[in-house]
């Protein structure tokens, strides 16, 4: 494919421009190669670059790549890649459809009261109880209430509410072990706190994740998807509101969906629309043969 493609930038789960996670989207004619997509992502220098495949009528294929690596699960691209389906004026308020991924078919929707909001579902995992490691009460500056594991790969750890952790310096560098492949930060807010479409936040969290080539990211829905269900089980509802201190912070809506499911709902904004002049894809549909169930 030789011909310009499609592609912006959404800040997505932001509640003004200029704040939230970036994501780019690319729109492809043509299942690409693999190692073509991880260079765009790489040059793009964002979380993660979508790239999104018209595959049959109202059929997508998605995939997600950080600068480093392919990634089997984003919320905040999935999130920009339904906003671009709306730009591009492939779906409308109202809508919504299954995005073809490797962690599975992810159901998406617009919401119909406003431009700029979508939610999506995103599975949830469950959390493992795990030793502390030795290091991280020193690194923390104070012990966690808990630590788990995940069948997603990050380590989740629960600070008291009284710790600093907005004041936390970037600990990428430091985390040793499993916590590099991605370590999520969390602990509950005092009410009332920050608010978010339409009501309070009751947690918030910090994730970082050197091992997929992320110092920090600034709002994670992967994460957001995996704790929220134990912040609905501590709190007693079904819906609770999540926060993330970065220094493009942002939030988001989670609501309880079918078991192991999470409906995650927040606002993005477009920060730039253009093209991609880089040919040399090629074409990979092998690669891009994946599980459309759950």
């Amino acid at each position: 494919m030789s011909a310009p493609l499609p592609a912006l930038l959404v800040e997505a789960f932001a509640t003004a421009p200029l704040q939230g996670n970036g994501a780019a989207v690319v729109l492809l004619e043509a299942p690409a190669q693999a190692d073509w997509m991880q260079a765009l992502a790489a040059g793009l220098q964002q979380s993660e670059t979508a790239f999104l495949q018209r595959q049959g009528d109202g059929e997508w294929r998605l995939r997600w790549f950080t600068p480093r690596c392919e990634v089997p699960l984003c919320g905040h691209a999935t999130l920009a890649a339904t906003l671009a389906l709306q730009h591009w004026g492939h779906l409308k308020p109202g809508d919504q459809l299954r995005l073809a991924t490797r962690s599975g078919g992810l159901e998406v929707s617009l919401q119909p009261e406003g431009t700029g909001m979508a939610s999506l579902v995103l599975p949830s995992g469950g959390l493992e109880p795990q030793p502390l490691p030795d290091y991280l009460p020193a690194l923390l500056g104070q012990s966690p209430l808990a630590y788990w594991s995940s069948a997603l790969g990050y380590r989740v750890a629960l600070l008291p509410q009284n710790h600093p952790l907005q004041a936390l310096p970037c600990l990428s560098s430091d985390l040793q072990g499993a916590d590099r492949q991605g370590l999520v930060l969390m602990q509950a807010l005092a009410q009332p706190s920050q608010p978010l479409l339409g009501g309070s936040c009751d947690y918030q969290l910090r994730f970082f994740a050197p091992g997929l080539g992320i110092e920090e990211d600034p709002v994670t829905g992967s994460a957001h998807a995996l704790v929220a269900p134990w912040w609905m089980q501590q709190l007693g509802r079904n819906r609770v509101r999540g926060w993330q201190p970065s220094h493009r912070h942002g939030g988001m809506l989670c609501d309880a969906a079918e078991p192991g499911f999470v409906r995650l709902t927040g606002i993005g904004h477009l920060l730039w629309d253009g093209q991609i002049n880089a040919p040399g894809c090629g074409s990979d549909p092998v690669g891009w043969q994946v599980c459309t169930s759950g």
